[in-house]
């Protein structure tokens, strides 16, 4: 099931955030290393109802945020282009506690009930993501960059008529 987090959600997508800032550094992604997201992104995104979790009988095993409208990092796109300018949204913070599989499946096809026009980025070494997010539908479409001038590479969904695909 996936619903909207709750303050009393907050511990809980902390250390899920946690285990997935540690599996990275594992795999050497250079991802999250910083403490991002920190609790207090976890708050606002819970305060502007942007936050879902993942749960079954055993309690939350993933989190995620699903924002509508325009993304200010989507805005240029480099080495490639958005296949479709129409309104979007964007799927960001997406982590699991590592006990299920086809989390991203789940709020995928979660968020194309929501809008059947999508887009995400990863971080160019996260390979499970982007196998994940291509084996959904979505297309490699460009470089974007973050605030702090991080690249990330940029996938879209969309199954408007007369797209270029």
């Amino acid at each position: 099931m996936i619903r909207k987090s709750n303050l009393k959600d907050i511990t809980t997508i902390i250390s899920i955030y946690e285990k997935a800032r540690k599996y990275m550094a594992e795999c050497g992604i250079d991802q999250w290393q910083n403490g991002y997201p920190a609790e207090s992104d976890v708050l606002n995104d819970i305060d502007t109802g942007i936050s879902y979790v993942l749960e079954d009988e055993n309690g939350i095993y993933g989190t995620f945020v699903l924002v509508a409208g325009e993304d200010p990092t989507y805005v240029r796109i480099e080495d490639g282009e958005w296949m479709d300018s129409s309104e979007y949204f964007a799927i960001h913070r997406v982590a699991s506690d590592g006990s299920h599989r086809g989390v991203f499946t789940e709020l995928s096809d979660f968020a194309k009930i929501k809008c059947r026009h999508l887009r995400v980025d990863t971080h160019r070494d996260n390979m499970n993501m982007q196998r994940a997010v291509k084996s959904n539908g979505f297309r490699y479409c460009g470089v974007i960059h973050l605030p702090d001038g991080s690249p990330r590479i940029a996938f879209e969904f969309t199954d408007k008529i007369g797209v270029k695909v």
